[in-house]
């Protein structure tokens, strides 16, 4: 089971207003726990403290996709930021953090990736979604000579647009393998696309005229919800399989159903509803105070259970079920292949059966 480390903070650079690059440094001994793989990300944790003496403190969790190239031992990693309005996490790593200080960081996890190999690859992102393709593509690039890279980026202006120099560094490096089509929304571009969406309608027209579609062996699509959707419309709608696209969102904000109304549509489950799971390599069975997730029936026994945004989006908490039936509130971590293989998010998992049954290790 992954458990948290304290990494020393050994650089914050400025990207834009709003976002900053973080670099921890990784002791030698942790450096094989913190291999990672090219579009891998990291949990980081924090505790807030109470507004008062008398209130106890709160723990924040967050991911943040990594950005720099692969590596199996790396001596430091390098995640992105961008600052969210309200944020707990990103407020306070774009305004407080300083070199020097630690943070609590889980090893690697996700399964957003691309392991380098032959062939033709593509990724449409947006804003800070940026950060997990140019691991991707840095790594695709510097490892394999027979891979090409398309990137179609959407930012609101070039002043917002995070991880500039590094992309450019890719386009000088690999000039006959590494193509990028830039996309601003509220700026004027004196050349390339004129400004605006992509959206589905904008994107169809788009892609065909970059590259061959059919010819794109993997997509990759990150950033927030609206973009990815309509990114994803469009490949369909010009005959991708579905197993050729990734995605990866960034950026959710609308709620989710309530827990209740999601109980009463999947048909119901009483009050007596348990919950058992197997945990680092430890069983325990649980009853379900009602409303609440499995995973919130986990944590208040076994406080080591994974998550961070429990928000369906990063999928730290992704279980196997078992036994018994869940419905989940949203999605957008999990492909279809992982649903028909039996996964399930464990924070948006809601009993629909009496008892449940979920493997954290499997």
């Amino acid at each position: 089971m992954s458990t948290f480390h304290p990494l020393r903070v050994t650089a914050v650079d400025s990207l834009t207003d709003d976002s900053v690059a973080l670099t921890f440094a990784v002791p030698p001994e942790l450096r094989p726990l913190y291999g990672y793989s090219p579009g891998q990300h990291i949990a980081l944790r924090r505790h807030r403290a109470g507004a008062d003496t008398l209130t106890a403190s709160t723990e924040v969790r967050r991911t943040y996709s990594l950005c720099a190239p692969a590596c199996d031992e790396p001596a430091e990693l390098r995640i992105g930021v961008r600052g969210v309005e309200g944020g707990d996490f990103s407020s306070y790593a774009v305004k407080e953090l300083r070199p020097g200080d630690t943070v609590d960081v889980l090893p690697p996890s996700g399964r957003f990736v691309l392991e380098p190999r032959k062939g033709r690859f593509a990724a449409v992102v947006g804003g800070s979604g940026i950060t997990p393709v140019l691991s991707i593509a840095a790594t695709l690039l510097t490892r394999e000579p027979e891979a090409r890279f398309c990137l179609v980026r959407s930012d609101r202006s070039t002043a917002s647009t995070m991880f500039l120099e590094e992309v450019a560094d890719l386009k000088d490096r690999f000039p006959d393998r590494f193509q990028l089509v830039t996309a601003l929304s509220r700026e004027e571009q004196q050349s390339g696309l004129p400004s605006g969406r992509l959206d589905e309608q904008r994107l169809s027209g788009l892609l065909p005229s970059l590259l061959s579609v059919p010819d794109v062996d993997g997509w990759y699509l990150c950033g927030p919800l609206g973009l990815v959707e309509e990114a994803s419309r469009a490949l369909r709608g010009l005959g991708v399989p579905r197993g050729r696209i990734h995605q990866e969102i960034f950026h959710v904000t609308e709620a989710p159903t309530a827990p209740s109304a999601a109980r009463s549509a999947a048909g119901g489950v009483s009050h007596s509803a348990s919950v058992t799971a197997n945990l680092d390599g430890r069983s325990g069975c649980w009853p379900m105070d009602d409303g609440e997730s499995v995973l919130e029936t986990v944590l208040r026994h076994r406080a080591d259970a994974p998550f961070a945004c429990k928000g369906g989006v990063c999928g730290t908490c992704r279980v196997r079920l078992l036994s018994g039936e869940v419905r989940m509130e949203r999605n957008y971590a999990l492909e279809p292949d992982e649903l028909e293989a039996g996964y399930v998010l464990a924070c948006q998992s809601h009993p629909v059966t009496e008892a449940v049954e979920v493997d954290f290790d499997g």
